[in-house]
């Protein structure tokens, strides 16, 4: 879809539909009180016969109004105004795009950015209709040899700034929005590609190709290289698997050479069985979005890329499958880690952390400013806090409330969990320095005090994403979470408000 941004007027837009706002309290926002002058009151008197009644996400089109230069119009239910917020906002967008694709228009000009009830500036309005529109329009049907469905014919959206000083501000928004949209649509299909075909070395091709097109600087280490810097936890994982494990960096160069860049470390479990230590077989089919937090890397990288952030950022990703074997890790197997410290692998199910493990101790040689994990790590997350928010855990209090103001904005939620060395005595081992399971109490947080010992050299983050990554049953389905929030992290860090 093309987008612009628009200051004209909406009676005064041609297009195949203009996208207005009612409240529950049948006030028309400020564009379509303005479009309604032109139509000579025609909106008003639908409102009040009660064919609109202003309801969070209900729409109304229009054909024919008198007066205006667009072929439609379209009403959307904002709910009541005193409650009108960032969700209600996403709401009537996604509501309006769904509409739009189900007309025959094939442009149209959205004008719910203009309403004043909002408390966020244009640039905001603009970036999130743009996030919110792509979210509405993506679709993965690539393996399949028939569309279900015929294309929406929409294919330009105009985007209403209000007036012509918003218009700069729209245009930056619009530029980010953008951005955020095609990086969560990359960590979307590679999420919802199947482990046959999105494999390590799969992903190492997609770092290779974004590379290539955003220069960037991409380095793929093989199993032989790995074995030389001591990645013994990393590669225990890969035993049983005939696929190769890589371990793949993603070099965006924008900064100084001397600015100590930012570190986004993805798990990439391509396909996960639990290994020796079995998953049940219900739903493992969604095993293969077990490497979602890699495919967030490369979302937050492509977006990066795009925009051209004067920053250095760097992508490490560790991927592998975890499978079973007559070479697989065992119960009980001790390994020695990159950073010298030996594990007892007591639960082969819990992998994440032990290929995370050496991908963060790697990640000591850029001397980074900050380091942040993504992983799809623990149920137990997602027993903690569902599939709403994910779960936040750092070493850094500032750090911590950077990401949690990058949530915030970007509408991409996470909660701040414990860090306490209270934890730490559930993962003692008799056999080892420490085990990779901690039992079932605080599971999350149990995995978390685990990658914090790899962790002492610099300020650093960990996101259990392993409830918000993808959604089940009837929207089965990679989420493309959290690359809003890192992509709002890397825009606030670069100076861009």
């Amino acid at each position: 879809m093309e987008f612009s941004i628009k200051s004209t007027a909406p009676g005064q837009t041609k297009s195949g539909c203009a996208v207005v706002g009612v409240f529950e309290s049948r006030k028309l926002t400020q564009a379509a009180a303005s479009l309604d002058r032109d139509a000579r009151g025609y909106l008003k008197s639908i409102v009040e016969r009660g064919d609109m009644d202003g309801k969070l996400g209900a729409t109304l089109v229009l054909h024919n109004v008198p007066n205006v230069a667009c072929e439609r119009v379209m009403l959307v239910g904002l709910g009541p105004e005193s409650g009108f917020a960032e969700k209600q906002y996403r709401e009537a967008v996604g509501a309006a795009i769904r509409t739009l694709n189900s007309t025959g228009a094939s442009d149209a000009s959205l004008h719910l950015t203009e309403i004043a009830s909002l408390k966020r500036d244009i640039k905001w309005r603009v970036a999130t209709a743009v996030a919110v529109a792509g979210e509405a329009v993506y679709r993965f049907d690539q393996m399949k040899s028939k569309t279900e469905s015929p294309r929406p014919a929409l294919r330009r959206l105009a985007l209403g700034a209000g007036t012509k000083s918003a218009v700069r501000r729209a245009t930056a928004g619009l530029e980010e929005g953008l951005a955020i949209s095609h990086g969560v649509s990359l960590a979307k299909d590679l999420g919802n590609l199947p482990p046959n075909v999105c494999t390590p070395t799969y992903l190492a091709e997609q770092a290779r190709e974004l590379a290539k097109r955003y220069r960037m600087k991409a380095t793929v280490l093989e199993r032989d290289e790995m074995e030389k810097l001591g990645m013994n936890a990393l590669l225990a994982v890969a035993q049983g698997s005939a696929q190769p494990p890589k371990l793949i960096v993603l070099e965006h160069r924008g900064g100084a050479r001397t600015q100590k860049p930012i570190v986004l470390a993805g798990k990439g479990i391509t396909f996960d069985t639990g290994g020796i230590s079995l998953k049940p077989a219900p739903d493992m089919d969604e095993m293969k979005f077990d490497m979602c937090g890699a495919a967030s890397v490369l979302g937050a990288l492509k977006a990066v890329g795009e925009l051209r952030l004067p920053m250095n950022v760097i992508g490490i990703i560790p991927t592998t499958e975890n499978m079973p074997g007559g070479r697989a890790a065992k119960p009980g197997d001790i390994v020695t880690t990159m950073s010298g410290q030996t594990v007892e692998i007591l639960n082969t199910d819990a992998e994440g952390r032990l290929i995370l493990c050496d991908a963060l101790t790697y990640a000591e040689r850029y001397e980074p400013a900050a380091v942040i994990d993504i992983a799809t790590l623990t149920g137990a997350c997602v027993i903690a806090l569902g599939h709403v928010a994910s779960g936040l855990y750092a070493n850094d209090e500032a750090l911590a409330k950077e990401i949690l103001a990058a949530a915030d904005a970007a509408f991409d939620r996470a909660w701040q969990m414990p860090l306490w060395d209270d934890y730490q005595e559930q993962l003692k081992s008799n056999f080892a320095d420490f085990a990779n399971i901690g039992g079932r109490p605080a599971g999350s947080v149990t995995a978390a005090c685990f990658l914090a010992r790899f962790t002492k050299k610099y300020r650093w983050a960990h996101l259990d994403i392993a409830g918000t990554a993808w959604k089940s049953g009837k929207e089965k389905g990679a989420s493309g979470r959290p690359v809003p929030l890192l992509t709002q992290f890397l825009l606030a860090r670069a100076g861009r408000k």
